[in-house]
């Protein structure tokens, strides 16, 4: 069983700066890819980053490439989001996720989900 929590969320200015946090438990952590989702109430879960399980090969949803960073740290078991120059479009409850079989941004690629961390960035 794997278990995923994140943290690190919270109220931020425009501008501003966030790092999420997921720490894995329940498996060989370094073996997966891990990913970031964000979905905002009445909308659709939205791709944001992905890495490999080496953290050799990184993936970005455009709208966030070059704000945002996806790192792991493999003996920690644990994978970071660093966000930089937020807008309140980034505002949104952040997921992260692994045990992926199938296409990177798909959301039903991935079988394991944590709870979420909420991100709000006020104009």
């Amino acid at each position: 069983q794997v278990q995923l929590v994140e943290s690190g969320g919270g109220l931020v200015q425009a501008g501003g700066s966030l790092r999420l946090s997921c720490a894995a438990t329940g498996r060989t952590f370094s073996t997966y890819t891990m990913a970031w989702f964000r979905q905002v109430p009445g909308k659709e879960r939205e791709f944001v980053a992905a890495i490999s399980g080496s953290g050799g090969s990184t993936y970005y949803a455009n709208s966030v490439k070059g704000r945002f960073t996806i790192s792991r740290d493999n003996a920690k078991q644990t994978v970071y989001l660093q966000m930089n120059s937020l807008k309140p479009e980034d505002t949104a409850l952040y997921y992260c996720a692994t045990d992926r079989t199938g296409i990177y941004k798909a959301p039903n690629s991935y079988g394991y989900w944590g709870q979420g961390t909420q991100v709000t960035v006020s104009s």
